[in-house]
């Protein structure tokens, strides 16, 4: 297989003529920039990646490819790629079909070379402005995609997709800490799809869930006979991720000896099957996932502190839901919503007293127990929560102290947060929707702290 093309290099030259292509690169050169000369244009394509940031210059007749036939090659694969042809007096009728089907510009034989480099100069500055472009448009796309995968507008979610946005294009291998239930599984695979290893495996293992007789063979792999019952090879998880991403979860829960192997092979990069003896290089990131304090663990004697200070490079920390204000109205109405089109059913709407009562929750099982009350209030049933008292009674989730004034002045305050999430075009809306005078929920927004443009939905007041 070809090498791919330097991705410092700025123009690739090709002419046949071997005199003609030394005065050309000469002249390139001594302008400055990185030129990679070539004398026939065959497999050129498979060696340029779409967003390689140069410029071809091509003569049209040679054997082999030519570089019309080079021309559509190049540009099956990146249309804005530019190509700069070079024509002998007979061929500027071809040449100029060429411009048509997309060449950047042509040059008669013989030309001056302030002619070439003034034409390579502006093609580099578009080829510069087309990939900018490109860039802006991926990283819009980006924050668009994390916006759909993690919702929320809480500091902590807009500090996390920041850290995702940052760390997605790097080779960093990363560590998610986060509860139970939080979403680890969900910032993992948005590592792994923003990055340039989407096209690869996304390969996920939960350690926790594995019988210690097997995790090794899981993990690494191994070879017949390696033990009893192995009949014939088999690949393990690391090498079955090659290319692509592996997400290991419940990291905490490996033994030692499994967790010295791990560190073996995120520092080498190779990974040896049981019972073989040949080491197999691999490329792979890892992303490593636990829901306990492992620096805590590591002073216990549970973890390798040499293989927690490796993983610990790149952290990225997942909020609990307790934490995240009123993410939980938007998670919970992003996940009824999506639970009433899949069973066609018209969506419920949610009652201030209800939204209150889901503000004040405290979410032990954090998005995945939130996911789970969403499905059944899509479905009509009843709004019940995990902690609901004995007696039928729902309770508050995180309970609030002090006497009888202090707790109806909390929920007070519930009732109105959770109603600023609703969709409400002005004061007045929102005071009719809560039942109450403009002048008391004014009074009432500055006694707690509120303000009607603080809801996910920022609106403007009407003119009274």
């Amino acid at each position: 297989m070809s090498q791919p093309i330097d991705p410092h290099v700025q123009i690739i030259l090709i002419d046949d003529d071997p005199h003609l292509r030394q005065a050309l690169y000469q002249t390139l050169d001594l302008a400055g920039l990185k030129v990679l000369p070539l004398a026939q244009a065959t497999g050129l394509g498979e060696r340029i990646g779409r967003d390689w940031p140069g410029v071809v210059v091509s003569d049209i007749r040679m054997p082999g490819m030519d570089g019309l036939e080079l021309l559509a090659q190049l540009h099956a694969q990146d249309p804005e790629l530019p190509v700069l042809l070079i024509t002998g007096h007979g061929d500027v009728p071809l040449a100029v079909q060429a411009m048509r089907s997309g060449a950047y510009d042509f040059l008669e034989k013989p030309f001056a070379s302030d002619a070439l480099l003034d034409s390579v100069r502006r093609a580099l500055a578009l080829r510069a402005l087309v990939l900018d472009n490109r860039s802006l448009r991926l990283a819009l796309s980006d924050r668009q995609q994390l916006s759909t995968r993690l919702v929320g507008h809480s500091p902590a979610m807009l500090r996390l997709r920041e850290q995702i946005g940052a760390l997605a294009a790097t080779k960093a291998d990363v560590l998610i800490l986060g509860e139970t239930g939080s979403g680890k599984e969900v910032v993992a695979r948005a590592l792994h799809d923003l990055s340039n290893r989407r096209n690869g495996p996304f390969v996920a293992i939960n350690a926790g869930a594995l019988a210690e007789s097997v995790v090794e063979s899981e993990l690494f792999g191994h070879e017949p006979g390696a033990f009893t019952g192995a009949q014939k090879r088999r690949i393990g998880k690391f090498e079955f991720a090659n290319g692509g991403t592996l997400f290991l979860d419940e990291i905490e829960s490996m033994s030692l000896d499994v967790q010295v192997k791990l560190l073996r092979m995120l520092q080498e990069r190779v990974v040896e099957r049981l019972g073989g003896n040949q080491l197999i290089p691999l490329d792979i990131r890892v992303i490593a996932a636990t829901k306990e304090d492992l620096r805590q663990a590591a002073d216990q004697g549970r973890f390798r502190a040499d293989l927690y200070y490796r993983l610990n490079v790149a952290p990225l920390r997942i909020a609990p839901l307790r934490e995240r204000g009123e993410d939980a109205l938007m998670l919970f109405q992003h996940f009824a919503d999506e639970s009433s089109r899949r069973h066609g059913l018209t969506p419920n709407v949610l009652q201030p007293a209800q939204r209150a009562l889901l503000l004040r929750h405290n979410w032990p099982g954090n998005v995945r127990e939130l996911q789970n009350v969403a499905e059944r209030f899509a479905l009509g049933l009843e709004l019940a929560l995990d902690d609901d008292s004995p007696d039928g009674s729902q309770s508050t989730g995180a309970e609030v102290s002090g006497g009888l004034s202090e707790q109806v002045e909390h929920f007070e305050r519930s009732l109105i947060a959770a109603e600023l999430e609703r969709s409400h075009s002005s004061m007045r809306s929102l005071a009719e929707a809560l039942g109450v005078p403009r002048k008391t929920l004014h009074d009432k927004l500055r006694k707690h702290g509120l303000n009607f443009e603080s809801g996910s939905h920022p609106h403007t007041d009407e003119l009274d």
